[in-house]
Parts: C-alpha cells; structure tokens; sequence
C-alpha cells in the first residue's frame, strides 16, 4: 500500500479547512494557493469529498468549501479510504476483490489480514483534530 497524491492532497486540504473554519467558505483558489496545488487538481479531490459528504462546496460570490462536521469527527482513516478508495497491503484484501483461488493455502494471508486491520484501526484512531497545530496559551478565549 502506498498513499497517493491524491489521498495525500485531500487530508493536505482537510487540515486546511480545518485551520480555517472560522473564516466560513474557502475559496477553491485561496486553498490551492495555501496549499500549492493545482487548482484543476483539487477540484476534482473537492468535488468527491463533497459528493460523499465530508465538505460542503457553494458556488458564486463568498462561495467556497467548508468542513460539514468538526474535525474531531473526522478520522484520517476516512479520508484516505475515500480519496485512495483502499489502504489494502494486498489487492486479495481490497473491498470487493474476486476470492483468491489460494486462500485456503496461503499461508501469508493472516499476515496481511492483521496489518490491514492495524493500518484500518490505526488511521480510524486519528482524528483530523489531532492534526492541528496545538492553540497558543491565550488564544483559547471562547465566547
């Protein structure tokens, strides 16, 4: 399993979003500028994220995209399961394979089943929360 660009991008503009989500809708431009991503590029990453209900996108004048939940309640697992569509160490193990004619036999299935749950397991425990840069002492005024 290797983390694309497209899946590296779309958790790259999560945590922006996340940063920013005080100042309302973010521009399409704004994002790829901040993040140095090609705007074509991003828009389809936005468009899926949308589709899928992670971001809210409205066109137009202070138009722009924002998070739809808080980025606790987002998992790092989450994201890149929808831009990769999977994190399988194996292609036996991706979602909807055909059934391995060996699996029976195979005897390095259990291995790959245990690190695909670890993987699983691991990046569900993330938050995009846990991604943000900490608040500076004084800066954490809630009115």
């Amino acid at each position: 399993m290797m983390i694309s660009t497209k899946g590296r991008y779309a958790l790259k503009v999560m945590i922006d979003l996340a940063e920013h989500q005080s100042s309302g809708y973010i521009p399409l431009q704004t994002i790829a500028d901040r993040q140095q991503i090609s705007e074509k590029y991003l828009e389809t990453i936005l468009r899926s994220m949308v589709q899928h209900g992670l971001l809210v996108g409205v066109r137009g004048k202070g138009g722009g995209y924002r998070l739809t939940r808080s980025p606790s309640e987002y998992s790092v697992g989450e994201i890149l399961r929808l831009s990769e569509e999977n994190l399988a160490p194996v292609a036996c193990l991706e979602h909807n394979a055909p059934e391995c004619q060996q699996s029976a036999d195979c005897r390095t299935l259990p291995i790959w089943i245990k690190l695909n749950d670890m993987i699983n397991k691991y990046l569900d425990s993330v938050s995009l929360a846990d991604l943000l840069p900490p608040l500076e002492p004084g800066n954490d005024y809630v009115i």
